[in-house]
């Protein structure tokens, strides 16, 4: 492909959206439903997470099945019935009243590691808003994401909306990605820190996402075998290919062992020291960076790569932090089904630890606790650089909007000016809208001078 490649993309984009642009609230939505349905059956399901596999090696099938049907039916759940035409919200003892509009054409650019359902809840949530999108995927999967682009352009076709709401780049380059974000009018950039940065140099707005490197809190009170449970299923699923997958776990000392043991007992193995070192030296074999060969594989075949022998049942491997936390490499994101565990005394100290690990790696991203103490939710709530905080929730599943949590469905999380984004929310259909904001006049609401300044009044030697 070249660069006029790139250029007849976003024109054909442009004409579709020209024309999606005059849609009614029920036509944009049942184009949704249309691309969201054949996304989500069961047959087209199946054959993306078999082709997500096969192509890049990472993650396995069933879990990405799983993943892909709930980030579809989640987004499609969120989006249908809320309003993205006309007049979206009024207030009137304001005078206002709020009308949507499509933001354009949307560049998105896709991470390895999902293939299928980034594309697919993110197109549906361009959609919502009238927009048309065009995928930049990351080439070691640009089949399984064309595929999902294909069954997306197929039903919108039979829905009677314009196929090229929905389009790809098919043979991706970092040169027609680059084209292609300097020609459309919104970048969402979900994916590694370098695609970021270059949607956020490219000129034109862009959404993007921070790195991840969850942590979760065990307290004192915690449901130990709820927790375990949950944290396995996080660290383990699809092989840990989630951003939002646990990396450290934070347990207090009276509940450690028990912790440990339930850990176990969910498929954990824990490292000895030695085991320990040979698994370090193979997660990052130059003393800094992360082995690409170990991204998102069972925890057997990174146990074998390490020559480390395990149990034939084992899902995650664990290993037991060291001080201080800013020089174990065990305590950033790992992206692989291993689990480094650490432990404290007061909550005061589990806070602070959480708090070194995040800001040296996933700051603003997202954490967690296992725990009924409100004072300790309510403590991380107020002090925490973070944009999400799951309670007693498993991490993966959790902070993209689970059907057990009110978070908004996603695949795209900012992470606020602390992780470099612009935003701390989960990414919607609502990011893909302008507003046009109709004022119309209220009888006067000036307030006196004395309200106003009344606090600064009362204050002792203020006049």
């Amino acid at each position: 492909m070249s660069v006029r490649t790139v250029d007849e993309l976003v024109c054909r984009a442009r004409r579709a959206q020209q024309t999606a642009a005059s849609f009614t609230q029920e036509e944009i939505d049942l184009a949704c439903l249309a691309a969201g349905w054949e996304v989500y059956g069961d047959e087209q399901t199946a054959e993306l997470a078999r082709l997500a596999v096969e192509e890049t090696g990472m993650g396995n099938t069933a879990d990405k099945i799983t993943k892909h049907k709930n980030k579809i039916l989640g987004v499609l759940n969120d989006i249908i019935g809320a309003k993205s035409v006309g007049c979206i919200e009024e207030i009137p003892e304001l005078g206002i009243r709020k009308f949507a509009k499509p933001v354009g054409v949307v560049g998105a650019l896709t991470p390895v590691t999902n293939p299928t359902a980034t594309p697919g809840s993110n197109a549906l949530s361009v959609l919502k808003g009238r927009n048309a999108v065009i995928f930049a995927p990351h080439p070691r999967s640009r089949h399984a994401s064309a595929e999902a682009v294909e069954y997306m352009r197929r039903g919108l076709k039979r829905v009677g909306a314009p196929e090229d709401l929905v389009q790809i780049i098919r043979e991706p380059s970092v040169e027609l990605t680059r084209e292609l974000m300097g020609k459309v009018d919104l970048v969402l950039a979900t994916g590694g820190a370098a695609m970021v940065k270059s949607a956020y140099a490219s000129g034109t707005p862009a959404y993007g996402v921070g790195p991840g490197n969850a942590v979760q809190i065990v307290a004192e009170d915690a449901d130990i075998p709820d927790a375990a449970g949950k944290i396995a299923l996080s660290k383990a699923f699809d092989y840990a290919t989630s951003c939002s997958s646990e990396n450290s776990v934070i347990v207090h000392e009276s509940v450690y062992e028990d912790m440990m043991h339930s850990l176990v007992s969910e498929g954990g193995y824990l490292c000895s020291p030695r085991e320990r070192q040979l698994l370090e030296e193979t997660l990052w074999p130059d003393g800094k960076n992360l082995n690409p060969k170990i991204i998102s594989q069972s925890a057997l075949r990174i146990a074998e790569m390490a020559g480390i022998s395990t149990p034939g049942d084992i899902t995650m491997l664990m290993t037991e932090g060291r001080h201080p936390a800013e020089e174990d490499l065990f305590s950033l994101e790992k992206i692989s089904p291993v689990l480094t565990v650490w432990k404290y005394r007061e909550f005061s100290e589990g806070l602070e630890l959480l708090q070194r690990i995040t800001e040296r790696s996933g700051k603003g991203h997202s954490c967690g606790i296992h725990t009924f103490t409100q004072s300790y939710i309510d403590t991380m709530a107020e002090q925490l650089l973070t944009s999400r905080i799951m309670v007693r929730q498993a991490q993966a599943p959790a902070n993209g909007g689970s059907f057990t949590n009110g978070m908004p469905s996603t695949v795209t999380l900012g992470c606020g000016t602390w992780g470099g984004n612009i935003t701390t929310e989960n990414i919607t259909y609502q990011h893909f809208l302008n507003v046009t904001w109709v004022s119309e006049p209220i009888a006067s609401r000036r307030p006196s001078e004395e309200t106003v300044f009344a606090p600064l009044h009362k204050k002792e030697g203020i006049r």
